[in-house]
């Protein structure tokens, strides 16, 4: 491994290494590092210093420690619990508004991008998250853990490895956005996901990218109008 540079800690140099390691090696989430001893002897430094290092990657989503088990690339790619600080937002009414806003300038042409480039199997499974989501309003249970779903899995579908960094936008739009607008948005969801989705497997890539404009604009009405009211 690479010693470490002028200036920086053996806990810093060890994290680095471990980063280098697991893209030299190509490892995906959920795959296991060595075991503390050959970690620790692989990199050249004290199993304190691997303890700290690992401590410190966990703290930033790129590893997981399972008791018993070991560690582990994280399947959270190192993005942050709460990337977009939502947590220090409050309740600002204005913030589904912000959300949708952003969510417009990307997913329109997530959709299009999809529609042209979707493999037949992420098709397959596209509408089964789409049909999921909508057996869960029909029987009028909580669906939002599966909306979330749809609109993650189409960003995937994109290829872009950044744009999966972006998501939490996405999923924390719709969970803010649900409760502003007290889901009376829900059976419209249903209605502009099949939209979405029937443009993308006739590999329409305008067709999808209005389609979804025309989502997040419905829900983006609901949202205003019942900001009014507050």
């Amino acid at each position: 491994m690479e010693r470490r540079k002028e200036g920086m800690t053996l806990v810093d140099a060890a994290m680095d290494e471990i980063i280098q390691l697991i893209l030299d090696q190509d490892m995906k989430e959920g795959d296991r590092l060595p075991n503390e001893y050959d970690l620790a002897q692989q990199l050249g430094v004290g199993r304190s210093t691997l303890r700290e290092a690992t401590r410190r990657l966990v703290s930033r989503n790129i590893l997981e420690v399972r008791q018993g088990a070991g560690t582990f690339v994280s399947d959270k790619h190192g993005v942050p619990e709460d990337p977009l600080g939502l947590t220090f937002m409050g309740d600002d009414p204005g913030l589904a508004l912000d959300l949708l806003d952003i969510r417009l300038m990307l997913e329109p042409e997530i959709c299009a991008v999809v529609a042209r480039s979707a493999t037949v199997e992420q098709l397959e499974q596209l509408e089964r998250y789409c049909k999921e989501v909508s057996r869960l309003i029909q029987d009028q249970q909580d669906y939002s853990e599966a909306d979330k779903q749809f609109h993650r899995y189409l960003a995937e579908c994109s290829g872009n490895r950044v744009l999966r960094n972006l998501i939490p936008v996405i999923t924390s739009s719709i969970s803010v956005s649900i409760a502003t607008t007290k889901d009376e948005h829900r059976l419209m969801t249903d209605i502009y996901h099949h939209q979405i989705l029937e443009a993308i497997l006739r590999r329409d890539a305008a067709g999808a990218r209005y389609s979804m404009i025309a989502h997040l604009s419905s829900n983006r009405a609901s949202v205003t109008k019942n900001m009014q009211f507050h």
